[in-house]
């Protein structure tokens, strides 16, 4: 994608927590914890663009791995919410055969990150809290056992693309002109569709027809 423009944007309150509390981020509510990062191709007239289409189901993808496509409710509502809000845009909704101008996919992506703590290392001066003189044995000091723990996060993420196909027929490579993710907390959670999509919307005021 040639001349990506990135736009972030997340709550307004993470600063403000952020200087009144120790650990704001261990007080963040889900809506407060998400960041809607926008990408395009600025070299493209979105205006050019009158009619869409949205693939019918969402892409799973697992560690870089497309695993399955879905159509649970949620991902229904977010389909039903990316048309919404392409409409709302002034773009024709139309089936895929229709030869659309715009094909819009949305994936689910999660990765899995595994680590290791070593515990030795993790309580760092702490054994200094125990007086070996208390067990009896003045003479001995005392240590922790090498020993290791293993860890693992898994973080999901909403990704959702706008490709130009205009020229599919001509053999070329499609080419993804918009994509809007959104990472942070309660993203699958039924309800929330909605307004996160239009989040993504709201701070791409370029995505619209002529």
């Amino acid at each position: 994608m040639k001349n990506i423009i990135l736009t972030f944007s997340t709550a307004v309150s993470v600063l403000v927590l952020a200087g009144c509390t120790k650990e704001p981020l261990n007080n963040l509510s889900d809506e407060e914890s998400r960041i809607y990062i926008t990408n395009y191709d600025s070299s493209v007239n979105f205006s050019s663009f009158k009619t869409f289409s949205v693939a019918d189901s969402v892409a799973v993808i697992n560690n870089n791995q497309l695993t399955k496509k879905s159509l649970t409710d949620v991902d229904a509502a977010f389909i039903i919410a990316v048309k919404t809000q392409m409409q709302q845009h002034g773009y024709t909704l139309v089936n895929k055969d229709q030869n659309p101008d715009l094909g819009i996919n949305i994936s689910r992506i999660y990765n899995t990150y595994t680590g290791v703590v070593s515990y030795p290392d993790y309580w760092g001066g702490y054994p200094g809290f125990w007086d070996p003189y208390y067990w009896g044995y003045p003479g001995y000091g005392y240590y922790f056992p090498a020993y290791y723990g293993v860890y693992q996060i898994r973080e999901g993420a909403l990704s959702i693309d706008a490709i130009d196909l205009k020229d599919a027929s001509k053999g070329e490579k499609l080419k993804v002109i918009w994509n809007g993710l959104i990472r942070g907390s309660g993203i699958f959670t039924p309800g929330n569709g909605d307004s996160m999509i239009k989040a993504l919307f709201d701070q791409s005021a370029y995505f619209k027809a002529g």
